[in-house]
């Protein structure tokens, strides 16, 4: 009878970062001879690698403390389902990925149930409520960090953790070319994000044209971009694109507009958000605004970026490019966070480099005129563009960087390792 491996992840990044574990983890069995179930909670990129969602990942990520509020009902009845499933199947071995104020709950039942938890990810305990320490001290068998000051952390407050490098580290540069992106994303656009809103009765402007009722257009490759990168959460979006959007009205009329959307909003959200923007597309020439889905290769062929705090901040770092960091969340969440958050900065590329290497603007800081000034400096050739770029190849390095007795393998290869060297030693099928 094949093992039973709990995995579980709550947000965008998590979700992408779970998907790539239960490929390792079957990749690793199936080299062994063996092989395993997985269930637990995920998303679509999870589910399509093989695991079992007894709670979608989606239903459960809401953000903000009075954000959280409303929504209280529906997770913890979600969250009650995913506890039965717990003791009814009773796995061998947890991994639970960042998503702290549900994963030490969730870890405080495997405890009980004496099955061992891996956390991959670590929540930012360093940042704010270090007092929860003890959790992870009681709970966690060992935390897997990807940030390589967390690991120190951790050891000094007596908590087994390891450095297995960042994932995204080890992505290879996006190999599309300027051409084919664009080519790419005006077929996107076609097919999926027309948009017709304000523009219904208005003369057509140059360079585009009108096919059932729709106006459809292409990016341009032969002109700068610049990506817009607001969030993966409606909510996050709706608080973060307008500001965004404006600045691209201010900034010379040159540049064009790209704006990733997560794979995870439905086509409904998509128009909504459209439409919720539409009053700001009209003083834009419309063929200098674009929705597109790969975040990675908008980034890799954009001027610079303007990127909501959060794990595209550390995707715009890896990548090189330079960006502004802006971020807004509701009065109450900002007054509390300022209260208990006890570290310097909120990007993390500023974080890992201990000063600040890229602008933060956040909630009355973060309007479009302020993104315009600081982002305009980055754009032409120059000290400013310069030294960024310098400083964001080193944080590079240091996100590559692999623990000693790695191997040749990545960020996920490893936890895949420990994991099943973890599942070795509580259930003696496997050789640890």
């Amino acid at each position: 009878m094949p093992s039973t491996i709990f995995i579980s992840a709550g947000e965008a990044s998590g979700e992408h970062y779970g998907a790539l574990l239960v490929a390792a983890l079957q990749h690793q069995l199936a080299a062994a001879g063996q092989s395993a179930q997985f269930f637990g909670m995920g998303g679509p990129r999870m589910a399509a690698a093989g695991l079992e969602c007894v709670v979608r990942s989606e239903d459960m990520a809401v953000m903000g403390l009075t954000e959280v509020v409303r929504h209280l009902p529906r997770i913890y009845r979600e969250f009650r389902r995913l506890k039965r499933s717990i003791r009814q199947r009773r796995p061998s071995v947890a991994v639970l990925i960042d998503f702290p104020e549900i994963h030490f709950r969730l870890a405080k039942e495997f405890h009980r149930l004496g099955i061992p938890v891996i956390y991959f990810v670590s929540p930012q305990l360093w940042a704010w409520k270090k007092k929860r320490i003890h959790l992870v001290r009681k709970y966690i068998d060992e935390m897997l960090v990807i940030f390589p000051f967390e690991e120190p952390f951790y050891r000094g407050q007596g908590v087994p953790a390891e450095f297995v490098g960042h994932p995204l580290a080890e992505l290879p540069l996006p190999s599309i070319s300027r051409e084919d992106y664009a080519r790419q994303a005006a077929l996107i656009h076609q097919d999926q994000w027309n948009w017709v809103g304000p523009w219904e009765g208005l003369p057509l402007p140059e360079g585009t044209k009108e096919i059932d009722g729709k106006i459809q257009y292409e990016l341009d490759p032969r002109r700068e971009w610049i990506a817009l990168l607001p969030g993966s959460r409606m909510g996050e979006i709706s608080r973060n694109l307008r500001a965004m959007v404006g600045a691209a009205t201010i900034l010379d009329d040159k540049y064009e507009f790209l704006i990733p959307l997560a794979p995870t909003l439905t086509e409904r959200q998509i128009k909504s958000i459209q439409y919720d923007l539409g009053d700001l597309y009209l003083p834009l020439n419309p063929r200098r605004v674009t929705f597109v889905r790969d975040a990675r290769a908008a980034l890799f062929h954009a001027r610079a970026s303007i990127v909501a705090s959060g794990t595209a901040t550390i995707e715009a770092a890896l990548i090189g490019n330079p960006f502004v960091v802006v971020y807004r969340v509701s009065p109450l969440t900002f007054a509390i966070a300022k209260r208990v958050v006890k570290v310097p900065f909120v990007a993390m590329a500023n974080l890992i480099a201990g000063k600040q290497v890229v602008p933060e603007l956040l909630q009355s800081d973060f309007t479009a005129e302020n993104i315009v000034k600081h982002i305009e400096p980055l754009l032409p050739e120059g000290p400013d563009r310069q030294s960024m770029m310098e400083e964001l190849a080193r944080i590079r390095g240091l996100l590559c960087k692999k623990p000693e007795g790695s191997g040749d393998g990545g960020a996920i290869d490893r936890v895949a390792a420990i994991t099943l060297e973890a599942m070795g030693r509580a259930s003696g099928s496997l050789t640890a």
